[in-house]
């Protein structure tokens, strides 16, 4: 009967922490995050709430990772004057401007031609599993399913690009 009480006791010491250690799915999301932190990136689970696409009866909410790359390159005037925009990976009635396969959440027919051009250029450039893209006065940010390394990489390089161009 000891032994049976001392097997059972070492098997839930086992168990217990068995139970804390990280997946290895949550030891990736925590390379990867550390690495964008590297990057210069800051990332935060947020709450996206997606305009209701075509054929749906309401919008969905989606819980995502956002990295975001700071704005360091504005004035005050210019962070004042700023068109904020976001669009989502999807097929909405609001989607005037955009390519394929994108729409607005807001700022739809706020951006000059020669801007939404290049938005339109980095949007056939970002990967599949980003599903959202926003800019504002304060930061860049891409709402983005983690997949590796070297999708952040190339996520890093396009969030500088579209700060260092002011979009």
């Amino acid at each position: 009967m000891k032994w049976l009480i001392i097997v059972f006791v070492i098997m839930s010491l086992i168990g217990s922490v068995m139970w804390v250690m990280p997946t290895p799915r949550q030891r990736f999301q925590a390379h990867l995050r550390l690495k964008a932190r590297t990057l210069g990136l800051q990332v935060q689970l947020v709450t996206l709430k997606l305009p209701r696409m075509t054929g749906e009866m309401e919008g969905e909410s989606i819980s995502v990772p956002a990295y975001r790359l700071l704005r360091t390159n504005l004035s005050r005037a210019q962070k004042e004057s700023w068109c904020s925009w976001q669009v989502c990976r999807g097929e909405t009635l609001a989607n005037t401007g955009l390519g394929q396969g994108w729409s607005w959440i807001t700022g739809e027919g706020l951006l000059p031609g020669t801007v939404l051009e290049h938005v339109n250029a980095v949007l056939e450039r970002l990967p599949d599993d980003v599903v959202a893209l926003e800019s504002t006065p304060i930061h860049m940010t891409a709402f983005w399913h983690e997949s590796d390394e070297a999708t952040l990489e190339r996520l890093a390089g396009i969030l500088k690009e579209l700060v260092e161009v002011r979009v």
